[in-house]
């Protein structure tokens, strides 16, 4: 539908057309008479039957004169901006030194015309004096704070230049510069302000990086700086910068509010990444100096130039969970579109930021980042920003006799219907606006005493000391309201505040807490929002879990003994009460007594080593790990003994020259008994030996940390109780090459003796037969334990498994509690292999294009001299028929073809002639 007073024009179709118009179609509205469209003028069909912009209307609407909009000797402020047409209001006021006559207000009339008459700015009839301000305002670049600084230090220049108790005499000035926050940039209009009239008698640089440089100049000059919007740490050191103040306090300021969130929440190891600044680096210094004071630990420090991809690639490398970022806005997003590459973010990461970007920082489209605001708005969410209190919650009425609200109001207004998300410097304007007031109140300070001492402030000159030292001592005293708050500077004459608390949630900033970090005061409103169930550990939270032998294998391993030990003694008192009959008598009874009281003992050395600390307590496990020892040393010592002496003394007697065989018929079986004896002394001697020398105690051995099968932020780390000693191995050396050559040397003898017959010993072949046995077993479960290359992996398939380790992990590696480190070695190691492979075909790669880049060069150097020898002869310009741009193009190697626009031809060059495969070589 057309709107009134106008009608619509269709281009390229006739009236039957225009019932039914196809997709695409645009449709233009125009307007009778000298009315202009207000609102779109031009709407398109849309695929699904609407028009483009059906949300907003198109009007008619007739057009006031333009001679309103201009004022001589004053300034105006159209809202909304645009034409001057029905509902315009404009605001009119006049400079310094002109008084305004008439109507300061004026409407656009549906008639098109003003409800008042135009005003005028009439002159004074005693002009005042003007003190020039230099100043340096961001409008670009990357923190463009000077976008909303500057309309609020106008607002306050206005007000104080019409305050008749502040400067009566005089009128301050604004002489800006956009600095870009660009420290060359700033030098070179540093330079202007200073060499070119009129003389400033204060400077008020904006970022940190430009007050750093104009600071330590303007000493030279015998100026004041009074910045409003930096923030750095190194701007408070009075030496280097006598004459420096700002209301922007300093970015330490961030850093005990920091430290107390890290005690609040219980973190003791943090992160940080930080872009190569002054300002960055001199305020982690601050902040490694306070979290070491607060027992708190920074694991990793990454920084970073201009490209943040390998230190947010070693953050997520070395397990960094609560992370401090110092960086700017543009570089903010480059980093959390590597944050979001890496995911580094979710319910296991907090991120702790600056908080003066601008609260739609993360979606604002960034041609330097490949992510999308998608992307960037789940990688964001919920971090935490700590900023300066820059806006007063209070409705308090200042030195500028307005609330902080009714500022904003105004400032709006001065901003035209900007949005003040995508305003730079938006949060710092009540910064701005206060460092006019604080100056403007610090002038008027020294007027008086300037005047006891013949001076005045329009006598100031780039030498003159004195009267720098009068606004100096000043600024020292100055306390007022503000509409960012109480205005005092300390002894660094850097701005004192409080410190807010926000988190991001769902996309937009939630106000959490404020801290007041000269009391160490915490108001916290517990409205803290968390991925998970709460905030995160600051590192993988390690359960340590004791592992226990299983008690169903340790039951089962009991019954089998009891039954050895009940089966040892039945046999022991069957050998007793047949001890009388002969062919027992001929076995040697006693040794056969022996053997049987061993095997007993050795069994019952499985009830404690089943024995652990799910049974008894830490003080009394070394008695356990005593009895383990010593029932199987002297278990064997009887059991293998005895069998050992028969299996002796048999070779001894009949394995002699004939002449001495006689001899040694009659056996002595005290000489058998002596020989037991001998070898159980010398076990009982060894091992009271290793137990008054180095004593069994109990140590907990520590495994390869283990995954739970829930998504839970944990590792357990199994621990399993056993007995040992400070040179456990030394002793175990000792008593197993005894027992191991005893043994060697029972198996010598059992084959010796295999063929002999006595009545004397009468089971001597069984008795071989048994050592056999045991050397079997033996070297059978030591051969089993070295294949598995893990001889604590038996004992693991043992202890009991926890409930959280994973099915995958039936075959555990053990290790000392270092394997984690020795993995991460790995794990470079095989990283740095492979970008030396990397790099080696990629140097290959240049050196073939360089060859071939020889080869065509040489063949153009060929082709050249005929080619200007058919110049030369030819009055045209054409090419020669033997060359052409299709036969030279054919002519290239197959890697420039795609890759390389020097040959061809200007009018087919564009971005889609670079070919992929050489993105690689080219970004190198």
């Amino acid at each position: 539908r057309p709107p009134r007073d106008g009608g619509i024009r269709y281009r390229g179709l006739t009236q039957e057309q225009v019932n039914i118009l196809p997709v695409d179609y645009e449709i233009e509205y125009i307007c009778r008479g000298s009315r202009v469209i207000v609102g779109p003028k031009v709407q398109k069909c849309l695929p699904n039957g609407t028009w483009t912009d059906m949300n907003q209307l198109s009007r008619c609407l007739l057009v006031c004169s333009r001679s309103w909009m201009s004022l001589e000797n004053g300034r105006l402020a159209l809202q909304p901006p645009g034409q001057p047409v029905e509902g315009t209001v404009l605001h009119y006021s006049c400079h310094a030194g002109f008084l305004l006559e008439g109507f300061s207000i004026s409407h656009c009339t549906k008639l098109g015309k003003w409800d008042s008459p135009k005003p005028l700015c009439v002159l004074l009839e005693t002009p005042h004096k003007k003190l020039y301000i230099g100043a340096l305002f961001p409008m670009s670049g990357g923190w463009p704070g000077g976008q909303a600084c500057l309309p609020a230090a106008q607002m306050a220049l206005d007000l104080v230049n019409n305050r008749t108790d502040i400067l009566p005499d005089y009128e301050l000035e604004l002489i800006h510069y956009d600095s870009m926050c660009d420290p060359g940039e700033a030098t070179k209009l540093l330079y202007d302000l200073l060499y070119t009239e009129p003389i400033k008698i204060v400077l008020m640089p904006g970022c940190s990086s430009v007050s750093t440089l104009v600071a330590e100049a303007a000493r030279m000059w015998n100026l004041i700086v009074f910045s409003y919007g930096s923030s750095s740490p190194a701007l408070s050191n009075r030496q280097r910068f006598p004459t420096f103040f700002r209301t922007h306090p300093s970015a330490t300021l961030h850093n005990p509010t920091r430290v107390r969130l890290f005690q609040k929440w219980g973190w003791t190891k943090i992160a940080t990444i930080q872009q190569t600044t002054e300002v960055f680096t001199s305020t982690l210094d601050d902040l490694e100096e306070r979290v070491k004071e607060a027992g708190i630990e920074i694991s990793v420090r990454q920084s970073f130039l201009t490209d943040p991809a390998v230190a947010v690639k070693n953050l997520k490398r070395q397990d960094a969970r609560i992370i401090v970022g110092l960086f700017y806005e543009t570089e903010a997003r480059k980093v959390f579109c590597e944050v979001f590459k890496e995911k580094l973010y979710g319910k296991k990461y907090v991120w702790f930021l600056i908080g003066w970007y601008a609260d739609n920082w993360f979606k604002i489209k960034d041609p330097a980042i490949n992510c999308t605001v998608e992307n960037m708005t789940e990688a964001v969410e919920g971090h935490v920003t700590t900023e300066i209190v820059m806006l007063n919650p209070e409705t308090v009425r200042g030195a500028s006799n307005l609330t902080s609200q009714e500022f904003l109001a105004q400032l709006m207004s001065r901003l035209g219907g900007k949005n003040p998300e995508e305003t730079g410097g938006f949060q710092e304007a009540p910064l701005a606006y206060d460092a006019v007031w604080a100056l403007a109140l610090a002038l008027n300070k020294t007027v008086a005493p300037l005047r006891a001492k013949g001076w005045t402030l329009e006598d100031f000159n780039y030498n003159n000391k004195e009267i720098t030292a009068e606004i100096y001592r000043a600024l020292n005293t100055s306390s007022f309201e503000g509409v960012s708050g109480h205005v005092v500077f300390d002894a660094q004459g850097s701005r004192m505040a409080w410190t807010l608390i926000e988190q991001l949630q769902g996309g937009s900033y939630k106000k959490i807490g404020y801290y007041d970090s000269t009391k160490g005061n915490l108001s916290w409103y517990g409205n803290d929002k968390w991925i998970g169930l709460g905030p995160p550990a600051d590192q993988t939270k390690v359960i340590e879990e004791f592992r226990y032998l299983s008690q169903k294998l340790f039951v089962s391993v009991s019954v089998f003994a009891g039954l050895g030990i009940l089966l040892g003694i039945v046999c022991l008192s069957f050998n007793i009460y047949n001890s009388s009959i002969r062919y027992i008598q001929n076995s040697q009874p006693y040794l056969n007594n022996m053997t049987a009281v061993g095997c007993v003992l050795a069994l019952a050395a499985v009830f404690p080593l089943g024995i652990d600390g799910l049974h008894v307590h830490r003080s009394q496990f070394p008695v356990v790990c005593q009895f383990r020892l010593w029932l199987l040393g002297l278990g064997f010592s009887l059991a293998y003994g005895s069998m050992f002496t028969k299996i002796w003394w048999v070779h001894t007697v009949f394995t002699k020259k004939d002449e001495k065989k006689e001899k040694r018929k009659h056996l002595e079986p005290w000489k058998l008994y002596a020989t037991v004896a001998v070898l159980l002394a010398i076990d009982v001697l060894s091992l009271l030996i290793w137990q008054i020398v180095d004593p069994l105690h109990i140590t907990v051995e520590k495994f390869t940390k283990e995954a739970p099968k829930e998504d839970l932020d944990v590792l357990i780390q199994p621990l399993l109780e056993h007995c040992s000693s400070e040179k456990m191995n030394t002793w175990l050396g000792v008593v197993y090459g005894y027992k191991g050559l005893l043994l060697l040397l029972g198996i010598f003898l059992a084959y010796e003796t295999k063929s002999i017959s006595t009545e004397k010993i009468n089971d001597h072949r069984a008795v071989g037969m048994a050592i056999y046995n045991v050397a079997v077993s033996l070297t059978a479960g030591y051969f089993y334990i070295c294949s598995t290359k893990r001889p604590h992996s038996v004992i693991r398939r043992l202890i009991t498994r926890g409930e959280w380790q994973s099915e995958q992990q039936d075959t555990l590696k053990t290790g000392s509690s270092n394997n984690n480190d020795e993995e991460k070695s790995r794990q470079l190691e095989r990283e740095n292999r492979e970008l030396q492979k990397i790099i080696q075909e990629k140097e290959e790669r240049v050196t073939e294009l360089r060859n071939q880049l020889a080869e065509r060069q040489a063949l153009r150097s060929r082709r050249r001299p005929s080619v200007q020898n058919q110049n030369s002869v030819s009055s045209s310009r054409a090419e020669p028929p033997s060359y052409s741009p299709t036969t030279d193009k054919q002519s290239l190697p197959a890697s420039f073809s795609n890759s390389s626009n020097l040959y061809q031809d200007e009018g087919k060059l564009s971005r889609n002639n670079c070919h992929n495969s050489r993105l690689p070589l080219l970004y190198k």
